[in-house]
């Protein structure tokens, strides 16, 4: 198994992308800490991927708080001794007109993505360091890449072009600790992010009119997205640093 004695923590990792990552990761013999707000969601997500309690475990906390990345890094290093891989998945979407955006919105953007690749970053790599080096792999966005006039997503794109640039910054930056830092840029995946804007009907009447958009013809899935995260991770792209990944079905590559 490709990740056999590795640990690896995933944020946003109580549902949709993140859990999927998770899985995935534990299939490949990881251990996994997943972290999220909702402590129930948590618990029932680990539990779900690992019955046993002992390979998936999970720190509830706000991402955008210093200390609960702190707390992260230290429970990794206490029951799995040490950090292997980091996945930066927290997100939220919501398309808004960008005049109709309000300074605690715009706030909530800048906690929930930049900071929440900030600080987990910064807490996980002088653990890398001390094995040698890792993998830090974040969930970027198309619309950090491309508008799209259908969903306007001013801060969301903005503070996911942030995570971009960290991105960029530390693959450049700890290059030398034989860290690499990736990110992949999905276009439409078919997650619960949308259930949280839209009703269970509008979800189902909505996303398939979405498939069209994509040149291969579907929406994405969590684990499209979450097999692409597990390459970057692994040894078999140690060449590949500072890149973001598309994963849209070709959205990219026709607009350009």
């Amino acid at each position: 198994m490709r990740f056999e004695n590795k640990t690896v923590i995933v944020t946003g990792g109580g549902t949709g992308i993140g859990k999927a990552t998770a899985k995935r990761f534990f299939e490949e013999g990881a251990n996994v800490i997943i972290n999220g707000r909702r402590e129930n969601v948590l618990k029932e997500t680990a539990l779900e991927i690992d019955p046993t309690g002992k390979k998936v475990l999970y720190v509830a906390g706000d991402i955008s708080k210093k200390e609960t990345s702190e707390n992260l890094v230290k429970k990794a290093v206490e029951v799995f001794g040490g950090v292997d891989v980091l996945v930066n998945n927290t997100g939220k979407f919501n398309p808004t007109p960008f005049l109709d955006h309000t300074e605690d919105d715009v706030q909530s953007y800048l906690d929930t993505i930049v900071k929440g690749t900030f600080y987990p970053s910064q807490a996980v790599i002088p653990e890398m360091k001390k094995r040698g080096g890792g993998a830090i792999v974040n969930t970027g966005s198309m619309w950090a890449i491309q508008a799209v006039e259908a969903t306007p997503s001013s801060a969301y794109s903005a503070a996911m072009a942030g995570r971009h640039a960290l991105t960029r910054n530390l693959a450049v930056e700890f290059a030398g600790d034989h860290i690499r830092v990736n990110a992949v840029a999905p276009a439409v995946v078919e997650t619960p992010i949308y259930n949280t804007f839209m009703s269970e009907e509008q979800v189902a009447e909505v996303l398939p009119t979405f498939n069209a958009f994509h040149p291969i013809g579907r929406n994405g899935t969590p684990d499209d997205v979450a097999n692409a995260v597990l390459f970057l991770a692994d040894d078999s792209s140690s060449w590949i640093t500072g890149i973001i990944m598309p994963l849209d079905g070709g959205v990219t590559a026709r607009l350009r």
